[in-house]
């Protein structure tokens, strides 16, 4: 790296201590550039390092909220509105216990390029808080949401910032949030995406980013000659990412055979049951034990089992993988798991899943690799849409939304692949992603002037 980059992060670490995954993120987009600022002076010129890695608005908060039993309980909540240059703030909320500043400021900056791949005119922001909606009954959420809305209400709207769900935050969620931004504000307008379909949502946004994931490794096998018809796949995670990743593996001829939570894992030799999972997990809002209850055959394994540090996912043979539970789940020693067991394309649905170490064994070995800042765009590709019928007040079918999709992540891909190529280095769509984001952004912050 240039002494340019390397001071800049030290930079950063100063400025924002105890954030690692924040820093992990921004080396990784910066180590990757430096052949775009070798050759565009302009950048270093104006600083565009410096003012991207800061955000340009951070909003920190108390939630304070009454349980079903009339105790007043707080939480922690952020937004962090980190560049317009393209257009208005957009990405998720997230509420999860291990939700944390340095955690929003990551998946914030990550979706700076993320938004900006998709070709479509939208910025980037992160929001959660460290409120787990586990265990909450329907109504201690609903007061949550109500409470987290009360405080950010001023800071969003339809061409502001457009919030959407993320772990911990459905159609339930962002039901209870829109209904309190429309008791506050009495705006009936997309400020929310995710919505229910009888009120402003649009369709195939639930199955986005799993479908967005499955078609980019199609893209990304297609060049070599290849394709996901008859391949074994496994999905980590259980959520919507992989709920949908498992239904369109399906729909391209593909076996997915694994899926996890928090507690475990499970192994089904003979195909994930699609419908069953459903039932399991958006039905009935249960473990995966309940899952191999039901399916005869299906293996459990609790993560107890797991060797230190591994995720036991990555261990089943496999064909192509897509990690779509969390961040950093895919270890240097899951890496090397995947690429003995002959692994040929790893599509990220998760952010930021595998470590640093497990990137450069994965980029080292030749396979298709699909960083998550390309693979996963299809969920904020879709709520973009989602904004688009909204502003017009019309809704697509659920072909032309996916039909839309599928183009976006082909283009995402296109993109990522030729700028690879431009920068002589075929094949690695990290670099790709890195440099095609980073330059969209940066040139709009430069034609924008100082601000």
């Amino acid at each position: 790296m240039s002494a340019y980059i390397t001071d800049t992060i030290q930079y950063l670490k100063q400025s924002s201590p105890a954030q690692a995954e924040f820093y992990q993120a921004t080396e990784e987009v910066l180590s990757t550039i430096k052949p775009l600022l070798d050759r565009n002076p302009k950048y270093q010129k104006n600083n565009i390092i410096q003012r991207v890695i800061e955000p340009e608005r951070q909003i920190l908060f108390r939630v304070a909220w009454l349980d079903d039993r009339g105790n007043v309980q707080v939480n922690k909540g952020y937004r962090i509105q980190f560049n317009s240059a393209l257009g208005p703030y957009k990405g998720g909320l997230r509420f999860h216990p291990n939700v944390t500043a340095g955690t929003i400021k990551f998946l914030g900056f990550e979706q700076i390029f993320k938004n900006s791949l998709t070709g479509l005119a939208i910025g980037g922001a992160k929001g959660g808080s460290n409120f787990d909606p586990k265990g909450k009954s329907d109504a201690e959420i609903m007061r949550f949401c109500q409470s987290f809305m009360t405080e950010i209400f001023r800071h969003v709207g339809d061409t502001i910032d457009v919030p959407a769900g993320d772990i911990g935050v459905g159609g339930r969620e962002i039901g209870y949030l829109y209904g309190q931004y429309k008791r506050l504000t009495g705006k009936y307008e997309g400020v929310l995406t995710g919505k229910g379909l009888n009120w402003g949502g649009s369709l195939v946004r639930t199955e986005a980013t799993g479908y967005g994931a499955v078609y980019f490794a199609q893209n990304m096998l297609a060049e070599r000659g290849a394709s996901l018809e008859g391949k074994v796949c496994t999905v980590s995670g259980s959520g919507n990412v992989s709920i949908y990743t498992v239904e369109k593996l399906y729909q391209v001829g593909a076996k997915p055979v694994t899926v996890s939570d928090s507690n475990g894992m499970i192994y089904d030799e003979r195909g994930i049951d699609l419908n069953l999972l459903k039932q399991v997990k958006e039905v009935e809002r249960a473990r995966l034990t309940r899952y191999a209850e039901e399916r005869p055959g299906a293996v459990y394994t609790p993560v107890e089992n797991y060797p230190a540090g591994r995720n036991g996912v990555w261990s089943v043979h496999c064909d192509a993988a897509f990690p779509s539970a969390t961040q950093n789940e895919v270890s240097v020693e899951d890496a090397k798991e995947l690429l003995k067991n002959g692994c040929i394309c790893v599509a990220e649905g998760a952010n930021m899943p595998s470590s640093p170490e497990a990137i450069d064994a994965f980029l080292a070995s030749g396979i298709a690799y699909g960083p998550a800042k390309a693979a996963n765009a299809g969920g904020v590709a879709t709520s973009q849409l989602e904004m688009s019928q909204n502003a017009s007040m019309l809704q697509w079918t659920f072909e032309e939304v996916d039909a839309k999709l599928k183009r976006i992540m082909e283009h995402i891909y296109r993109t990522a692949s030729e700028t690879a190529k431009e920068y002589g280095a075929p094949g690695n769509l990290v670099l790709g992603a890195n440099i095609a984001g980073f330059r969209k952004v940066a040139d709009a912050m430069i034609d924008q002037g100082v601000v």
